[in-house]
């Protein structure tokens, strides 16, 4: 799904530069249109846009969506941040103060708090933060502008790391997004930003498009954010389409799919034998971690249970599908806890950092995670294979059962564990798990 962010300067109510917008849009494909300043004065009636309906907002913050898409969760949480849910995506519509740097700070310490209090959940803050990152970012003439104070920089780098984000368009040479000349001298900065979690740093594109501001058909005077996002997003209801996109692109548009229901228990396999994870936790980690009991969440119909308690460990296991008849323990504190091909098939990063907390949540302070998963490879070829249509970040391996597959590394392992509190587990020994891939993972001391 491709999401735009822009600074409109307060032009959306000119028939030029809405024009010349809405032809922008249709040529990038754009579904989701978060504007800065998209018009005045801020409590006029929104301007529209065809091919779009507006979500939410005011000449302040808006949203606009693709007609054919049902419109996302809108709030303001402060005149300055809005907040809208793209599925289990949340995205933090920013405009900071343009005049003070005292008020930037501020709001990027009041910015940082709410991002915390989404509590680890898949986090996009995008918008005009009116100033430069580093001092390369904002250049006065030939030398570093003195419009960004330090205070706020190191607001904003305390937003990053409390939150885990990473500034996605911070390339070693800056592509400033907004030129102006003052006082005979070029001003330039590279001020709209796209804050990302880091998690989705490998499955997001992201690109400055200067052509919005430059170009024949320009309609602003800062450069738009263009962002290819790992999101599905559900599709409206027809009573809900004032008119098809098609009408306009003259394109043929398939109808809208059903939504389908997630089933990821059907993805359980039958074993009459252990699987070879399980084999190897028993014969390569248990007796080097000091392992006696052990918890298999998500253990479908329970062949590991079974292997893990023939090795002599205390075993429990637990699947939150009720037919397997694996209830939710009583008891936590295990020793280990093993996640085996259980992320790869949750549809989104934020229920898979979820299962990575309720699986710590059964682990003693010190203990350790296993968590194996599908490589990115065999996931890749086996949708090419089978033409397994894509959703979110992965694919469906069959819409009909609701099977969903995405192929994940140990790397994007252990970034979804730093939000689940947990941390990779350096002096553990590496599993020979070949075609596959795994993460060993440490829960802290309290």
């Amino acid at each position: 799904m491709l999401l735009a962010s822009v600074n409109l300067n307060k032009r959306l109510g000119a028939a030029g530069a809405r024009s010349n917008l809405a032809a922008w849009l249709r040529e990038h494909r754009v579904k989701v249109l978060l504007a800065q300043e998209p018009f005045k004065p801020v409590d006029r009636t929104p301007p529209a846009i065809g091919g779009f309906a507006f979500a939410g907002g005011d000449g302040g913050l808006a949203v606009w969506v693709s007609e054919d898409l049902l419109r996302p969760q809108v709030s303001s949480p402060r005149p300055w941040v809005q907040r809208v849910e793209l599925e289990w995506l949340v995205v933090l519509q920013v405009h900071l103060d343009a005049y003070t740097s005292t008020n930037r700070a501020a709001q990027l310490a009041e910015l940082r708090e709410m991002a915390v209090a989404e509590q680890g959940r898949p986090l996009l803050i995008c918008g005009d933060f009116n100033l430069a990152p580093r001092p390369e970012d904002g250049m006065f003439g030939d030398d570093p502008s003195n419009f960004t104070g330090e205070a706020e920089r190191t607001a904003l780098r305390h937003l990053m790391q409390g939150a885990s984000l990473v500034d996605t368009t911070a390339d070693e040479v800056p592509a400033f997004t907004f030129e102006r000349v003052f006082s005979g001298k070029l001003s330039r900065f590279r001020c709209d930003l796209a804050l990302l979690s880091d998690h989705l740093a490998a499955t997001t594109t992201v690109t400055a498009d200067a052509s919005v501001r430059t170009a024949p058909g320009a309609f602003t005077d800062h450069s738009a954010l263009l962002l290819e996002l790992p999101v599905t997003l559900e599709a409206a209801e027809p009573d809900d389409v004032l008119f098809a996109l098609s009408d306009l692109t003259g394109e043929d548009v398939a109808a809208p799919r059903a939504r389908k229901e997630y089933q990821p228990h059907k993805t359980a396999m039958s074993r009459q034998a252990p699987s070879p994870a399980s084999r190897a936790v028993t014969e390569h980690l248990a007796a080097s971690l000091g392992v006696r009991t052990v918890l298999d969440h998500g253990c479908g119909r329970g062949a590991d249970v079974a292997h893990y308690r023939a090795a002599g460990l205390e075993a429990e296991g637990f699947d939150p599908h009720t037919a397997f008849g694996w209830p939710r323990p009583d008891r936590a504190g295990f020793d280990l806890v093993t996640s085996m091909f259980v992320l790869n098939v949750l549809p989104d990063p934020w229920q898979r950092i979820q299962a990575l907390r309720d699986a710590a949540s059964f682990a003693r302070p010190g203990g350790h995670l296993v968590v194996v998963t599908r490589s990115p490879d065999e996931i890749a070829k086996a949708a090419a294979d089978g033409g397994w249509p894509a959703h979110h970040d992965g694919f469906w391996s069959s819409e009909s059962k609701g099977t969903f597959q995405r192929g994940i590394d140990p790397h994007e392992v252990t970034a979804l564990a730093r939000q689940a509190g947990l941390a990779p587990a350096t002096s553990a020994p590496t599993l020979p798990l070949p075609g596959v891939c795994h993460a060993v993972l440490l829960k802290p001391e309290a």
